[in-house]
């Protein structure tokens, strides 16, 4: 990818735009965003080898701050969609718009490349290079200006400014998928891509991995994620794509796919007669069925979101039965996911 970059930089996010890593639930896209030009538009997009299709006649819009979570078995297509993303490969059939703009005009596709970052599942490190001289090699390629102070921003964006003298070859699995990541933003872009970005890291290489796509998010990144790791896309995603076959069988916003696809329970303990809790759950149109998991405690399968089960224990609470616990959870993204290729292998 390195020869079909033109080596000037792109001017989206400065690295002073960049806060400091967010916790907690997913960030959820800005209402601005939702109006303004989507960073990647794909329309149609398909990608033939001989007899067999690999990506199906795909339409996706990205917008500014939206980390996208694309999920799917292997071989459904996912690589093949996002080498064609940041014109890695050619599509069969289709268009991509970058920033508003037709990627594949010959006018267009030079200036274009250097709004995309790309790191591929299988990427190179140079043995012979240090992390410096590694960053500062790409940085050299794409033009930047006042090199030193970006790859200073650079290394402590990704935690290896005390690393910086040391050859690539030394480095943890960790800290060579960071400085991977280092290279792919060292000029800037509006779209990252990132495919299978934190295959065989431990959790606390992840979490790390993780702490930095948010900050990139909250700079006004684009990022398009591949990942078979699911917790931690429901982590940080705002929406997510699932791929089947070659097709995108599944696009919206990850508390959508919450909403409609996954089953919402909740275990209640009481510390009387069950039967009375049980008849006073029978009443609740929002209780789709209940079953004893115990001498105490009941699983009831809820249709609503957590007002709707906030309400619920209002009610019982009003009944004066004597819980003692009532705890609302929902099936996770692994859950949904297997749950809807389970329905499409039967069906």
């Amino acid at each position: 990818m390195v020869s079909e970059i033109s080596p000037q930089i792109s001017p989206q996010i400065s690295p002073q735009s960049w806060p400091r890593p967010a916790s907690g639930m997913p960030s959820e896209i800005p209402s601005d965003c939702l109006t303004a030009t989507p960073t990647l538009s794909v329309r149609g997009l398909t990608k033939r080898f001989q007899q067999k299709i690999a990506v199906n006649d795909i339409d996706l819009d990205l917008f500014p701050g939206e980390i996208y979570g694309l999920i799917g078995p292997n071989g459904a297509g996912k690589t093949t969609l996002m080498e064609m993303m940041v014109g890695a490969a050619m599509p069969t059939l289709g268009e991509i718009w970058i920033d508003g703009q037709p990627f594949r005009s010959d006018q267009n596709s030079s200036r274009l490349q250097r709004c995309i970052g790309f790191l591929p599942d299988d990427y190179p490190l140079y043995d012979d290079l240090s992390v410096w001289q590694y960053l500062d090699y790409f940085a050299r390629l794409y033009g930047v200006r006042d090199r030193r102070d970006r790859l200073y921003d650079i290394l402590e964006l990704v935690q290896l400014t005390s690393k910086r003298h040391s050859l690539t070859t030394t480095l943890s699995r960790g800290m060579k998928q960071r400085l991977g990541l280092a290279r792919t933003i060292i000029h800037q872009p509006s779209l990252l891509v990132l495919d299978e970005p934190v295959s065989g890291l431990d959790p606390v290489a992840r979490m790390e991995f993780r702490n930095i796509i948010r900050t990139l998010q909250q700079g006004g990144m684009t990022i398009l994620i591949s990942s078979h790791v699911l917790s931690d896309l429901a982590d940080f995603c705002t929406t997510i794509g699932i791929m089947e076959l070659g097709h995108l069988v599944e696009s919206a916003p990850l508390e959508e796919l919450y909403q409609r696809l996954s089953r919402q329970q909740i275990f209640i303990v009481s510390l009387g007669d069950l039967a009375d809790l049980e008849a006073a759950l029978a009443s609740q149109a929002c209780v789709i069925s209940q079953t004893r998991v115990s001498e105490r405690e009941i699983r009831v399968e809820f249709e609503g979101d957590a007002g709707g089960a906030g309400e619920l224990l209002r009610s019982l609470m009003a009944a004066n039965l004597p819980l003692c616990q009532f705890n609302h959870t929902r099936e996770d993204l692994e859950t949904i996911f297997l749950k809807h290729l389970d329905h499409k292998q039967v069906s």
